[in-house]
């Protein structure tokens, strides 16, 4: 179905449509993190390092990724450790610092709890052009570099984002 007409749509219900998304996915991530007996933060911790792959993080690295502190990231590897998620190795280069290694076993469970669901998304992606395609990673990607920031800000206290 590529070059399908889309139905019309304005910003309000885009962003409408995006928070629905952000919604779904909050529970469904809650729901599997619990299964897999993790929290969200631990679980989102791992998709970290697994995106790392053979490029090992270090404890640093993914405080600066999960916008947490380096001693909570500490309380997340032990979590993550104890539940037989990661492995810490010592870094080569400096024995100061570990690096955050992915066990293969459980690497196995959280890809079959995600299989069927981007499977599904996988197919409805194919209802896309090649120019869809490139316009939805334009945004999800400049959408993502704005959570960032405001992340950033939230981090900081910013009066601009405060409640």
């Amino acid at each position: 179905m590529h070059g399908t007409p889309r139905p019309a749509a304005t910003g309000a219900q885009a962003l409408s449509a995006m928070d629905h998304l952000i919604a779904a996915h909050l529970i469904g991530q809650q729901e599997l993190a619990r299964r897999l007996g993790l929290n969200v933060t631990d679980l989102t911790c791992f998709a970290f390092v697994l995106e790392a792959g053979e490029d090992l993080l270090t404890a640093g690295d993914l405080a600066a990724r999960a916008h947490v502190t380096t001693g909570a990231v500490t309380g997340i590897l032990n979590r993550l450790e104890r539940a037989g998620y990661v492995t810490r190795r010592p870094d080569p280069a400096d024995r100061r610092r570990v690096r955050v290694a992915a066990v293969p076993d459980a690497v196995a469970r959280v890809e079959a709890g995600y299989a069927g669901h981007y499977k599904r998304l996988t197919e409805l992606f194919g209802d896309y052009s090649p120019d869809e395609l490139s316009v939805l990673t334009d945004w999800f990607t400049r959408a993502t570099a704005l959570a960032h920031e405001y992340l950033e800000k939230l981090n900081r206290n910013d009066p601009e984002e405060q409640c």
